[in-house]
């Protein structure tokens, strides 16, 4: 007598043992259906309607599966195991956890030896035949318990996609332009079991999946693609811990924030982020290629660079004259100009915020001077000079 003692044991138990094991079932199943309703505490409850009926329809066929094996060793038990996934689909769908239903197919073990041991002893079966009884049943409940974890687990990846599909639906809802009705906003969030915040600010980025990328945020953000890009919400964004949270996230990557607002406003978030993310990556100001730009900081850039096509021109005309120098120069030049405009006109702190020497900020002056004349002594121009450095590319140029 041989058995495969690394997966199926049974098939090593004489076939005529089936004949000794076939008249109990009737009566186990009642005792293990019975022994199930008063030793598990999720099943104890009176073995009647549906729950019933399925609890003796899954103990019944586990029992003649297995005397079916017994008595063919080698058979092919694929067409029943789909009995046993679904029983745990079932508890996932009923909200448990697998405890019970695992405690029940353990306990349905030992009351099936005690006595399927009793009928081998009756029938004058041999002691290593009983012990390979033992071990074949016992093998034979993992191997259902792990068709049960096995189906548990389908509907929980199966829940989980489906929960993501409504999270993405409703983040697509909240920044969508025109708003969507707040009743529809309401009914998906209901369905997605995404709690509607007092205040939510949107996080825009490029060349991620949605799903990662509110993954990344905190589990109760939710994302959806916008435009050509992501577009993730995050509630309660002034909560401590958070901003922290959100820097760590972009630490290799560029995004940009909203202001956070009312969620029925996250579509001006969202449209906020996607501006400072557009102007970032147009090197509009000194955000660097990585990090998260924070739109507040830049309401200024933000508004003039409503009709970006419009904000170039103006950049283009009024810093032509500035073309006839060097890359380095001009960048030189148009930093000096930027600080002489901010502290209009006092050369030493001018100096003081480029960390140079006073006679360089006269002599790039004079050079600014020789390229833009009278408009640096014009209000209305210097206007213009300070707009165009703000909505005009900073790196690249």
């Amino acid at each position: 007598m041989t058995a495969d003692l690394n997966e199926r044991p049974w098939n090593g138990l004489p076939p005529e043992v089936a004949n000794v094991l076939s008249p109990e079932l009737p009566g186990l199943a009642e005792e293990i259906i019975e022994a199930i309703s008063r030793a598990v505490p999720d099943y104890a409850r009176p073995i009647e309607g549906p729950f019933g009926a399925a609890l003796g329809v899954g103990v019944a066929e586990a029992l003649r599966q297995f005397v079916e094996m017994v008595e063919r060793p080698g058979a092919d038990r694929s067409a029943g195991r789909e009995m046993y996934v679904n029983l745990g689909r079932g508890e996932m769908r009923a909200g448990r956890s697998l405890d019970a239903l695992l405690a029940a197919y353990r306990l349905g073990a030992r009351v099936a030896w005690r006595r399927l041991a009793a009928a081998g002893e009756r029938a004058g079966l041999e002691p290593a035949t009983l012990y390979l009884l033992a071990e074949s049943i016992f093998a034979y409940i993992d191997e259902l318990s792990g068709e049960s974890i096995e189906g548990y687990a389908r509907e929980q990846a199966a829940s989980a996609g489906e929960s993501q599909r409504l999270r993405r639906r409703l983040a697509g809802l909240l920044v969508q332009d025109p708003p969507a009705d707040a009743a529809a906003v309401e009914a998906a969030a209901l369905a997605s079991g995404w709690t509607l915040p007092r205040s939510v600010a949107a996080v825009c980025t490029q060349g991620e999946d949605a799903d990662r990328l509110a993954m990344r945020l905190g589990t109760d953000a939710i994302a959806t693609p916008l435009g050509s890009g992501l577009c993730a919400l995050v509630p309660d964004p002034d909560a401590p811990g958070r901003r922290a949270q959100l820097d760590a996230a972009f630490g290799e990557r560029l995004g940009a924030i909203g202001p956070a607002l009312p969620w029925h406003r996250a579509g001006v978030s969202a449209q906020r982020a996607r501006a400072a993310l557009a102007l970032a990556e147009d090197g509009a100001f000194d955000a660097g290629t990585t990090g998260l730009v924070v739109a507040a900081d830049h309401s200024l850039e933000l508004l003039l660079g409503a009709d970006r096509e419009l904000a170039r021109d103006i950049s283009e005309t009024a810093l032509a004259p500035l073309r006839e120098e060097t890359p380095a120069s001009r960048l030189r030049l148009r930093d000096t100009l930027e600080a002489w405009l901010a502290e209009r006109g006092r050369t030493e702190r001018v100096a003081a915020a480029l960390h140079v020497h006073p006679q360089t900020v006269r002599y790039r002056m004079t050079r600014l001077r020789e390229l833009l004349g009278d408009r640096l002594d014009d209000a209305d121009a210097r206007l213009e000079l300070q707009v165009a450095l703000r909505i005009g590319p900073r790196r690249g140029e």
